[in-house]
């Protein structure tokens, strides 16, 4: 919690026990100095402090008038401070709210070639977590304000904003980002932003849920690099584990993210060698150098080979994937200073 609103809080709690306080103070005073019953007391108690102006149940004697007096002028201190301090509280935290949201927009400013998630549900949260895992910085575009605190705890930056308009993705650095995740629960929202997203930055990665196969085409027209449909690829792995259990179950035991558990690495070819002579496969001998073995290679059109021959020379702007033990991908990450 923000130290100013715990300071306030005490505050508060301190004007309660005060209201209390004096409540008590009149009902007792009454009750002892004029006879007052307790109901009666309870009345004249709070008909003093609220100034209300009503008439006493009783006349006064002057021990009365004097408690009477005493009442009314430490009510008034009291209840003025009370309601200075509910006041500030409210001003302030709405304050500390925009204070905060503009430390946030600062340090997101900072960012570039990023990556911005749209919607921080399920699978926006899923995403979130392996980008971190990876040492990606992301940006969270999320319209529910509700989700202010979760993003918080989750300590994940975030803007509060409605991604279909265009000032809450350049708020996000769109303009400055390498991808961007559309994981919106609606697919013609999905399509809007990808659309939205595409028109900003042209060059940049757009990757998208789907709910409906159907959506799948638009998508794709619309902009985006890569339409994913949760609830197809969650039906395929489960008949996969049901077909090749064995292979599904080998496969869901590699880990491509983390910190000393990674099994599968992409590695730029530009990472490898420094120098202008092309080189292939066999020239690299990871497999002696590393452990690690060569699994598959991405071209500079983005096609990919499985399992490339040995004598495949490595062009620019092409990248290879590369298999191995967890200490066989940190002996190589090691090897050639790749930061992860």
């Amino acid at each position: 919690m923000n130290p100013l609103i715990r300071i306030f809080r005490t505050k508060i709690y301190t004007a309660i026990f005060l209201l209390v306080l004096i409540l008590l103070v009149g009902v007792f005073g009454y009750m002892m100095i004029s006879n007052y019953t307790a109901i009666d007391a309870l009345y004249m108690t709070v008909i003093t402090v609220t100034t209300v102006g009503f008439g006493e149940v009783v006349p006064l004697d002057n021990n009365s008038k004097i408690f009477t007096i005493f009442l009314i002028l430490t009510s008034i201190v009291i209840v003025g401070y009370a309601l200075s301090t509910i006041t500030e509280y409210i001003l302030s935290k709405d304050h500390i709210e925009e204070l905060k949201q503009k430390k946030m927009q600062k340090k997101i400013d900072t960012f570039a070639n990023h990556v911005i998630i749209c919607g921080y549900g399920r699978n926006g949260k899923q995403a979130a977590v392996k980008l971190a895992a990876h040492n990606r910085s992301y940006v969270i575009v999320e319209k529910n304000k509700e989700m202010i605190e979760k993003l918080e705890l989750d300590g994940a930056p975030y803007v509060i904003g409605n991604a279909n308009e265009d000032e809450t993705l350049v708020q996000a650095g769109v303009d400055r980002a390498s991808c961007f995740i559309s994981a919106l629960p609606s697919d013609a929202d999905n399509l809007f932003v990808v659309l939205s997203a595409r028109q900003i930055n042209p060059k940049i990665n757009i990757i998208s849920r789907a709910s409906q196969e159907s959506s799948y085409s638009k998508l794709k027209f619309a902009g985006a690099n890569n339409v994913i449909l949760p609830d197809k690829i969650g039906g395929d792995h489960m008949a996969s584990l049901v077909v090749v259990p064995g292979l599904m179950e080998f496969i869901d035991n590699l880990s491509i993210v983390g910190k000393s558990n990674i099994n599968i690495e992409e590695v730029a070819v530009e990472k490898l060698h420094s120098n202008n002579i092309v080189k292939t496969i066999r020239d690299l001998d990871l497999r002696r150098k590393t452990g690690c073995t060569v699994i598959g290679y991405k071209d500079e059109n983005g096609e990919y080979i499985v399992n490339p021959e040995a004598e495949l020379e490595l062009a620019k702007n092409s990248k290879i994937i590369v298999l191995g033990r967890p200490e066989q991908i940190e002996a190589l990450n090691t090897e050639y200073n790749i930061e992860q």
